[in-house]
């Protein structure tokens, strides 16, 4: 029996049989050998969920939990009421993790004592999925740096657009290291964060919506300078189709949780801000924009928007406006170079 900490690792599972396996396999050659891999199939229409029952039968850490489609949200709050492990890890399912993602990131947390650990990542495109996959089985060097940093709200939503955190670094503030947004992987969180937490289930911005209050639980994070995890452009992900006025919706009913959760807490809603401000502004470039529902939604957010934006203080505001037109110019060149990646 291992004496090493085990680790709950939750991957949801849906229609990605073309690249499940390199997820698997990355997950399984992990060099920190105590885990439970933790696959949720959620209503797959495809060989996910024979391909998961295959691993399932060849590696006893292997659990698969078949279910109903409900989202990604209530895959993960399936597979975090599975989760049996001291620390808790999650993957997409078409995503590579280096084989010492698990080992580094677990050194991490202990030795700091944070609360949660995170890496740096890196994207591809697919036609590089069998060279990354073999770097990533190859294994990464040993961290050259371990960053310890408080107030991880604070941080959350004002280390976020990349010119600045370049600037940062250039000055020797060490910048990047503060950076993490809301995404779930190449993180290790203690498992008491998430007790009593769930994703809200049946709308998009489900780890948007966690993210204010799993960081407002936090004391400290560890930052380790390698890449730990490699994401994986797909003209088929979610994030590249054509996207509903409730998805923009949706992410603006999670940008003002967080917005109003900010003010509470004495934090400068800078992300937030630029999350609501985007949302209700590209609410009018859904596909759906024009049903009278979706108008009257619209105007509706637009109000509420108004409402959140009268509670900044006047320099909050130049802050957080400034900081935003910042972040809109960086990701018109990221959309252009990494969202087309192939």
């Amino acid at each position: 029996m291992s004496s090493a900490p085990l680790i709950s690792v939750i991957v949801p599972v849906y229609n990605a049989e073309k690249y499940l396996r390199h997820c698997v396999d990355s997950i399984l050659a992990q060099s920190h050998t105590n885990l439970e891999l933790i696959l949720v199939d959620d209503g797959a229409t495809d060989d996910s969920p024979q391909i998961c029952d295959e691993y399932a039968a060849r590696d006893p850490r292997v659990t698969v939990i078949h279910q109903d489609n409900g989202g990604i949200a209530k895959a993960q709050n399936t597979g975090l009421d599975a989760a049996s492990g001291d620390y808790i890890a999650f993957a997409d399912n078409d995503d590579i993790l280096d084989r010492h993602n698990l080992e580094y990131l677990l050194h991490a947390l202990e030795t700091t004592g944070a609360d949660m650990s995170k890496a740096r990542w890196r994207q591809f495109g697919v036609s590089q999925i069998a060279d990354v996959a073999q770097e990533a089985a190859w294994g990464a060097d040993e961290p050259s740096k371990v960053t310890v940093f408080a107030h991880p709200l604070t941080a959350y939503q004002t280390v976020f657009c990349k010119s600045l955190r370049l600037l940062g670094d250039k000055l020797g503030r060490n910048t990047e290291a503060r950076y993490f947004n809301e995404a779930n992987w190449c993180r290790l969180y203690r498992r008491e964060l998430w007790e009593g937490l769930r994703f809200p289930e049946g709308m998009y911005a489900q780890d948007v919506m966690v993210a204010g209050e799993l960081y407002s639980r936090m004391d400290k994070v560890a930052d380790i300078d390698v890449v730990l995890y490699y994401w994986l452009q797909s003209a088929e992900s979610v994030t590249h189709k054509q996207r509903s006025t409730g998805f923009y919706h949706d992410n603006f009913t999670a940008g003002a949780t967080n917005f109003r959760l900010c003010l509470e807490k004495g934090v400068r809603p800078g992300r937030s801000y630029y999350t609501v401000v985007g949302s209700v502004n590209e609410q009018t470039t859904a596909s759906d924009c024009s049903l009278q529902e979706n108008r009257d939604l619209h105007e509706q957010d637009k109000k509420e928007l108004s409402d959140l934006l009268a509670k900044l203080t006047v320099p909050q505001r130049i802050q957080c406006a400034v900081t935003q037109k910042l972040r809109l110019a960086e990701k018109y060149v990221y959309d252009r170079k990494i969202k087309n990646m192939r």
